[in-house]
């Protein structure tokens, strides 16, 4: 009896010991390791390896390799690609932003109301989000493609010939723009209605009774309190539409030349099919400082709306 009340008292004093371990600060540090160790195998070790890259005249491929200081960035200056491929990443960046928001924003207003099959809307508007990038790049050529698309079958009806509406450098970054639109709006559609539905019916109530029309609730109540859910669709729609790639490749490949091309293809283009990795790498960073500084600034900026509302 006095041997198993022993072993009962060690095995209690063992498990005080290992709860007051784990409720630990330093405890929790240590719990904090194995994804630390992650993220610095595949996010810093990386990045800093890119920083290096970019100063050598890397292939890509080779052992062999010199630096070279800053001449990789030294050619961005003058190479007569960049500054198309700087205004197309641009424009699916804040082109897309735009779009997503303002369509994204009037499904959840209309969402928001008690109407029949909204679920049924909610779920279609939503469900492109699910297909892969790549996939729904490749589901859009088929219906843009010039022989034998969708659209130009169409336009045979009316015609003698199709209408090449990818290799149209004056409209093919704008049909990517949308197809992204397309794809993403479900996600703001989805935030956006879920800061609708925060949002207290008596605030509307109260200017009812004040005479209030519905665009004055709309512009003195509905976007101040929405102010959260816009600043993160606006952030994340920036990022995404920074950095695509996906539906790019699968549409036009960054072509005819570069003139559909964003700084995502334009890195993967010159690594692969130039085997120049030092000017890819190079590439690689001055597209993570743009990215970094448009976002942050947006946040900044909205941060500060949503105070000032």
């Amino acid at each position: 009896m006095e041997t198993m009340v022993r072993k009962t008292g060690v095995r209690n004093t063992t498990k005080s010991r290992l709860r007051r371990w784990i409720t630990s600060p330093s405890s929790i540090n240590l719990m904090y390791l194995p994804a630390l160790l992650l993220f610095v195998l595949f996010i810093y070790y990386p990045f800093f390896q890119g920083i290096k890259i970019s100063f050598t005249n890397w292939d890509g491929y080779s052992q062999l390799y010199r630096y070279i200081g800053w001449d990789n960035y030294k050619r961005m200056l003058s190479d007569h690609r960049i500054g198309t491929v700087i205004m197309n990443t641009l424009i699916y960046g804040i082109g897309s932003t735009i779009l997503q928001n303002a369509i994204g924003l009037a499904y959840a207003l209309l969402l928001n109301y008690h109407i029949r099959g909204k679920t049924i809307i909610r779920t279609i508007v939503y469900l492109p989000v699910i297909v892969s990038p790549l996939v729904m790049g490749y589901i859009w050529y088929f219906f843009f493609q010039y022989n034998g698309g969708a659209l130009n079958d169409i336009i045979l009806l009316f015609r003698d010939k199709p209408i090449n509406l990818l290799a149209d450098t004056q409209l093919n970054v704008w049909i990517i723009t949308l197809v992204n639109t397309y794809q993403f709006l479900g996600v703001a559609m989805i935030i956006f209605l879920a800061g609708l539905q925060s949002i207290s019916k008596d605030y509307y109530e109260a200017a009812e009774m004040d005479g209030a029309s519905g665009l004055s609730k709309f512009r003195n109540i509905t976007l101040p309190l929405l102010a959260p859910a816009i600043t993160i669709n606006i952030v994340l729609n920036l990022i995404g539409g920074l950095k695509l790639f996906d539906v790019i490749t699968a549409l036009t490949n960054g072509g005819p030349g570069y003139a559909s091309a964003s700084l995502s293809t334009m890195i993967y283009q010159l690594y692969f099919a130039h085997q120049d990795a030092g000017y890819a790498a190079a590439l690689g960073n001055f597209m993570f400082l743009l990215i970094s500084v448009i976002g942050l600034t947006s946040l900044y900026l909205l941060r500060k709306k949503e105070v000032s509302s």
